[in-house]
């Protein structure tokens, strides 16, 4: 069954990634991305981006409008959010990861579920929790506990442990990353990409909240049919 999904954060190390499976994918008729600006080249034929200002009072509004449009077309229409600030995060304040992790991430989604969209993918970081002493994993764990409030049908989070073949993950921490087990350890930036594809083909009529780790992201990655 052809599906369209709109995605925030796509010009990102992992979203780019996710972008690049979906557009590999047959059955994804259409990919959307919602960006600050534009880039060139677009990354495919299937491809279309749409400029927004994330800090406008009105983004949630445009999101939806821009939800309903795509969902105009008769085809399901899934959502994700990929955005993620990378290795910047340590030069950023609680305050300013707070409005972009769950202030934009927080308008998309509810943007989104106002159209009717039932199905949300959202990227997060492995350990997170709102009780964490640490900065980034609370402010991910917030978000987490953000986007369930928002009551999409199904949400589904990725929590990567260290991903590798990412700019922002140096070689030497992604290879010693590969001899760590679990959800710790290392898992390739292109195994996360085709998860978030899978999620969507084989779960269209999914529900509930479900946590995907480094091994649950490899083993979905290898269930996409070929040429996902």
């Amino acid at each position: 069954m052809s599906f369209r999904v709109l995605i925030i954060g796509g010009t990102g190390q992992v979203g780019a990634a996710v972008v690049r499976a979906l557009a590999a994918e047959p059955s994804c008729v259409e990919i959307v991305m919602v960006n600050r600006r534009a880039i060139s080249p677009a990354p495919g034929p299937r491809v279309r981006q749409v400029v927004l200002d994330t800090k406008a009072a009105r983004f949630q509004v445009d999101v939806t409008r821009l939800a309903e449009e795509m969902m105009a077309q008769g085809d399901p229409v899934y959502a994700a959010s990929c955005v993620g600030v990378g290795s910047g995060s340590m030069k950023w304040s609680e305050e300013e990861l707070k409005a972009l992790e769950i202030g934009v991430v927080g308008g998309f989604a509810r943007g989104c579920h106002d159209a009717g969209i039932a199905h949300f993918a959202l990227l997060s970081a492995v350990g997170s929790t709102p009780k964490s002493r640490f900065r980034y994993v609370r402010v991910m764990g917030l978000k987490e506990q953000a986007i369930e409030a928002v009551g999409f049908r199904r949400l589904a989070i990725f929590r990567p442990g260290i991903i590798a073949g990412n700019v922002h993950t140096p070689g030497y921490v992604a290879w010693l990353g590969r001899l760590i087990p679990g959800r710790f350890g290392s898992v390739e930036q292109d195994d996360i990409g085709r998860a978030f594809v899978a999620e969507f083909v084989h779960h269209p009529a999914g529900s509930g909240v479900v946590h995907l780790e480094n091994d649950a992201m490899r083993q979905a990655s290898k269930g996409l049919p070929p040429g996902g």
